[in-house]
């Protein structure tokens, strides 16, 4: 894996009225950033966006955590996941996104990410490019309520007979990167 990233517990970010009205970085379909835009305008104009995505595996490396969205999602909502990721926001670097998303999603605020790959996820009118790591981890899990109903350990020979499954109720931007990542590292 690539050089490992390192950061403490993040400053609070100011909290936006509505998440709709949150701007969000506006990317190009190559993976340059070209603007920002507000979430709901991205949503509704099927924009190119980014996300930061983080796969938190167990300390042995043989599970990983999943967890399932809330029904008040706007996408993809009450499926299961098994990265921690969000939006980049307007400023952000894909990076600085996966930090404050495992902080807020998971409660994990002093991990060590290491930079995986970048899987882009176009299925209109989401067109995502997703900027994947990964860290081991221990410690407490804490379910930010408003985004995470539910959540457990899971290990990595179920989460690919599980990701392999089109059936099983998984998120599809989650399954095409989880699929990239077994056909890479396992």
């Amino acid at each position: 894996m690539a050089a490992t990233l390192r950061r403490g517990k993040p400053p609070g970010r100011p909290k936006v009225e509505a998440v709709h009205d949150e701007l969000v970085a506006i990317y190009d379909a190559t993976g340059t950033v070209t603007g920002s835009a507000t979430r709901a305008d991205m949503r509704a104009r099927g924009l190119w966006h980014a996300a930061g995505e983080v796969l938190v595996r167990s300390g042995d490396g043989e599970s990983a955590y999943i967890h399932r969205r809330s029904p008040d999602k706007d996408v993809f909502p009450g499926l299961w996941d098994c990265w921690a990721g969000g939006v980049v926001a307007a400023g952000e670097t894909p990076a600085e996104c996966a930090f404050r998303e495992l902080g807020e999603e998971l409660g994990i605020h002093t991990a060590e990410l290491a930079p995986l790959f970048t899987h882009v996820f176009e299925r209109p009118p989401y067109r995502c490019h997703n900027f994947t790591f990964e860290t081991r981890w221990h410690g407490p899990i804490v379910h930010q309520p408003e985004e995470i109903t539910e959540g457990r350990w899971m290990p990595l020979r179920e989460l690919r007979v599980w990701a392999e499954d089109p059936g099983s109720p998984m998120i599809p931007d989650g399954r095409a990167g989880i699929l990239e990542w077994f056909r890479r590292y396992r």
